[in-house]
């Protein structure tokens, strides 16, 4: 498939950052030499897992039907849940996109591999140099990288004074 979606709803900035997580994800792909259906989830996840990220609160809460989780965190499960609509049957690329902000235990690769790009993608300002390096080590190193992001999320979540969603909690446990 490739490419966002006809309903995607992203700003210009938005579209620059999910050029740069895809572009990542297909680097890391062929430097680990994965198969084309493998390399094509990685894309898919990359492309679709901001789709709704510039969309209003009213809209991701009438999709989701969730009342309770901060705004932020509702993009992804309303992407996922609209990707499935429009008849979206792989697994691993509706958890990837529905998780993605928080993690999750479950997660195959695609999950794994979209958490990291989203985080460690070059246009980010904050750790570039860390950051950088993290990226060029995940293909010889991809479960030690996966740990140490979800580690620097976890981290910042706490500087930052935010609340702890279940999901990363649960992430972290069974990472560390």
């Amino acid at each position: 498939m490739g490419g966002l979606p006809g309903w995607a709803i992203v700003s210009d900035k938005r579209r620059a950052h999910v050029e740069r997580v895809v572009t990542l994800l297909d680097q890391w792909a062929v430097r680990m030499d994965l198969d084309a259906d493998t390399r094509g989830a990685w894309a898919d996840a990359g492309w679709w897992h901001d789709a709704l990220r510039d969309a209003d609160e009213s809209s991701l809460r009438a999709l989701t039907g969730d009342l309770v989780r901060p705004f932020g965190m509702l993009h992804g499960p309303a992407a996922a849940l609209r990707l499935e609509a429009h008849g979206e049957a792989r697994g691993d690329v509706i958890e990837a996109i529905r998780w993605h902000t928080v993690g999750c235990t479950h997660w195959t690769p695609t999950g794994r591999a979209l958490y990291m790009a989203d985080f460690l993608e070059p246009g980010r300002p904050f750790m570039q140099a860390d950051r950088a390096f993290l990226a060029d080590r995940v293909p010889s190193a991809f479960d030690a990288v996966f740990r140490q992001v979800v580690r620097l999320r976890l981290e910042w979540t706490i500087r930052e004074g935010k609340s702890l969603a279940p999901e990363t909690v649960a992430l972290w446990n069974s990472v560390r």
